[in-house]
């Protein structure tokens, strides 16, 4: 058979091509961890299509338009990779067909290389024209291998995508959840203010478990998939990082000492949170950074102090305790920092700004029908202005 290849080079090009894009289509689609090769052809897709979607995106004036041009990417730039593993590999295969020599029989036409191409592609998906047909042996093996690598491609394109938006949608459950418990956006002196009430506590040392759960979930399928770090939340107030970051800083409140406090607890969702912000960093190629302002400054934290204190739980003070604090932040602030910075998401502040409504107590319907009180709202709003 080697005979027949009558242009090696070009032969071995299309190899290499296959080769190059079935492995990269196996390490993300199939292989179930972190691949640590600093070169990978998805990893190099990602990162130069987000800077560029980035960059464009933020030319957009309006926060809406903005926030909903961001959330386009993700599930875009899926298809798009599925999109450009199937050109290369119907590329790799034509270039094959030629450098055997472009051994076929074409219905009223001569043999060229767009007729390799156009039977890759026809062969790839399985359309079956018959106008182009192999007539040497090495054609029709290439023909019968590739029309196995189509219906397998498109098998494992249709298991991919239903555990990706499975996994994202698990995902946000626990965020949205979370609307309730600590406020819009989340904030950690809103979650413990209103975990203030007689037992409490309790509530929120299982809340504390189940975040522990989920950031290990988290880890688990973003080191795996880092897709998923890319599709954004329904809300344009609510995100991955920022429920993240507000557990982390819940937290470290709870181990610097809240007097009847989950301290324990605490700790296990502090370790195994901010292992993961520490890999997803990694993954993504974000380093620490140092933030440009305090996010608690002393008056802040002070703040937080008073207004705890007003219901019920007292947060330990002193320089023991407020070093504590700092350790804890610097061991997470700037990873969560670069990532929000890269993924363009916003961190949440330690308690709300000022008094709002949740997400679940607005709706642009209710403002302007008047089942709920406006404030500040037009009456024109539409309904998805809640979002």
């Amino acid at each position: 058979m080697p005979h027949m290849i009558q242009a090696p080079g070009t032969f071995i090009a299309g190899v290499a091509i296959f080769l190059i894009v079935l492995w990269d289509a196996f390490e993300a689609i199939i292989l179930p961890r972190r691949v640590t090769r600093k070169f990978r052809f998805a990893r190099l897709f990602y990162k130069s299509t987000w800077r560029v979607w980035k960059f464009a995106t933020n030319l957009v004036s309006s926060r809406k338009s903005r926030e909903a041009l961001l959330g386009f990417y993700g599930p875009l730039s899926l298809l798009v990779l599925v999109g450009v593993w199937a050109v290369g590999l119907v590329v790799g295969f034509g270039l094959m067909q030629y450098g055997a020599g472009s051994a076929v029989v074409v219905t009223g036409g001569q043999a060229s290389f767009q007729t390799d191409m156009y039977l890759s592609g026809t062969t790839f998906f399985t359309l079956g024209l018959g106008d182009v047909i192999p007539r040497s042996g090495l054609a029709r093996v290439l023909v019968v291998v590739e029309a196995g690598f189509g219906f397998g491609f498109l098998a494992a394109v249709i298991g991919y995508l239903p555990f990706i938006y499975g996994s994202f949608s698990k995902r946000e459950v626990d965020i949205s959840l979370l609307d309730s418990r600590a406020g819009t956006p989340p904030t950690a002196g809103e979650l413990l203010r209103r975990h203030s009430y007689p037992s409490g506590q309790d509530a929120l040392r299982e809340l504390l478990k189940d975040w522990e759960h989920w950031c290990a979930e988290l880890m688990e399928s973003h080191l795996s998939y880092p897709v998923l770090a890319y599709f954004r939340s329904q809300h344009d107030n609510q995100s991955w990082i920022a429920s993240l970051t507000a557990i982390l800083d819940t937290s470290a409140l709870v181990m610097v000492g809240i007097e009847g406090g989950c301290e324990k607890q605490a700790e296990l969702t502090f370790a195994i949170a901010r292992h993961a912000v520490a890999d997803l960093s990694q993954v993504f190629g974000t380093a620490p950074a140092a933030l440009p302002h305090d996010r608690l400054p002393a008056a802040e934290l002070l703040h937080i102090r008073d207004v705890l204190a007003q219901h019920g739980l007292k947060l330990h003070d002193g320089e023991d305790a407020d070093r504590r604090l700092s350790e804890l932040r610097r061991m997470y602030e700037p990873y969560v920092h670069a990532l929000a910075a890269y993924l363009n998401q916003m961190l949440p502040p330690w308690i709300p700004q000022k008094k709002g409504k949740d997400n679940w107590q607005t709706t642009a319907w209710g403002q302007s029908t008047g089942l709920v009180e406006k404030e500040n709202v037009a009456t024109h709003a539409h309904p998805d202005d809640h979002f």
